[in-house]
C-alpha cells in the first residue's frame, strides 16, 4: 500500500494525498493552525477511514451470512489527549444497521467479528483509545 501526500503551498495548510490506487483526498487544518477549513483535518480523516474499515467488515460479515442488509452507518465520537502527541485516547463507534429480518443477534456478532479480529483500522486505534461499541438493528421499509 502507498501514498503520497503534498502541501498545498498556496493554500495555507491545506495536503493532497494521492493514494496507491489512485485517489486524491484533500485534508486541511484548523484556522488557528494556519489552515482555512476547506476540507477535513487529518485526524478527521483518520477517524472516517476506521469507520469505513469496520463497516465495511460488518457489512461482509453479515452478506456472507446471507442475511438481508440494505445499511449501514456508523456514528463515531472520539476523545484525544491533551498534549502532544495528540492520540485518539477514546473512540465510540455506534453501528445502525438497516436490513429485512436481521437477527440482532447477527448483528452483535458482526461488530464483535469487525472490532476483535478483522478491522486492521481499529486494532491499530486501540492501541493507544479505548473504544466501545454498540448498535441498533432497524427493519428496511
Amino acid at each position: 500500500m502507498e501514498c503520497t501526500v503534498h502541501w498545498v503551498a498556496d493554500a495555507g495548510m491545506a495536503m493532497m494525498a494521492t493514494t496507491g490506487s489512485g485517489h486524491v483526498i484533500t485534508m486541511d487544518g484548523a484556522p488557528e493552525g494556519g489552515g482555512r477549513n476547506l476540507a477535513p483535518r487529518p485526524m478527521e480523516t483518520l477517524l472516517a477511514g476506521a469507520g469505513g474499515c469496520t463497516a465495511y467488515d460488518v457489512v461482509l460479515i453479515l452478506k456472507r451470512g446471507r442475511h438481508q442488509v440494505t445499511g449501514c452507518s456508523v456514528q463515531m465520537s472520539a476523545e484525544r489527549a491533551t498534549t502532544d502527541p495528540k492520540v485518539f485516547t477514546k473512540l465510540n463507534l455506534h453501528f445502525v444497521v438497516t436490513g429485512k429480518g436481521l437477527p440482532e443477534t447477527a448483528v452483535a456478532r458482526a461488530v464483535t467479528l469487525s472490532h476483535e479480529k478483522y478491522c486492521s483500522a481499529t486494532a491499530m486505534l486501540g492501541r493507544t483509545a479505548e473504544i466501545t461499541t454498540s448498535h441498533e438493528v432497524r427493519e428496511a421499509a
